[in-house]
């Protein structure tokens, strides 16, 4: 498998070698589909809660009477068929939303996406990427003479100077290439790699 390796200009100036394990892998939808899944219902915080019955502020005393109105009978006003009373299966804030991936399905689901980016020519590779200074403009400028606006950049290591100058940029995430995951992969429209990061997710996941 070769990717393009694109210059300061942005123009393909050559061709990058890449495993075939990681980069020439057929699509599979079901399993990427249940790697998003499971991405981002580990992320959730499990913090909803709802009353039940016990729980909600209500008077025990009974409603109306119990025959000649010709409504329903009631016992409370908690009951979950009257509004403002409680729910009959509440959320609760204990409750587990992680889904298990196994360590295989996990890199087949990346080294399937990888694959589909490269083939739909939105992953590209660059020699590195750093700037001098922390500086916001830096990094827009060096994206825009690219000709990227809205990119995932993933380097072997992010130095200090280039998570700073990225970080107020809403259309531009860098990560290191051990933390690329589902959801920034198939988020962006383009993905920016380095030569470097290219042998080392290839070490990882290939």
């Amino acid at each position: 498998m070769e990717l393009t390796l694109i210059n300061d200009q942005g123009q393909a100036s050559a061709k990058v070698s890449a495993s075939d394990a990681l980069f020439g892998r057929d699509y599979n939808e079901a399993l990427i589909h249940q790697l998003v899944v499971a991405y981002q219902a580990n992320a959730r915080s499990g913090n909803r809660k709802q009353k039940d019955r016990e729980e909600v502020h209500h008077s025990t005393k009974k409603p109306f009477k119990q025959k000649g109105t010709g409504r329903a009978r009631a016992g409370m006003t908690s009951s979950p068929l009257w509004r403002g009373g409680g729910r009959i299966f509440p959320n609760s804030p204990d409750e587990n939303f992680t889904q298990k991936v196994n360590r295989k399905m996990f890199r087949a689901g990346l080294a399937a996406i990888l694959s589909q980016l490269a083939r739909e020519d939105r992953l590209v590779v660059v020699e590195s990427f750093s700037v001098a200074a922390p500086k916001t403009k830096l990094v827009a400028s060096k994206l825009k003479g690219m000709g990227l606006d809205s990119v995932l950049v993933i380097t072997e290591s992010v130095d200090e100077n280039l998570q700073l100058a990225a970080r107020n940029l809403p259309n531009v995430l860098v990560l290191e290439a051990q933390h690329a995951d589902p959801i920034s992969l198939i988020r962006f429209p383009k993905v920016l790699v380095t030569r470097a990061a290219v042998s080392k997710m290839e070490e990882m996941l290939a």
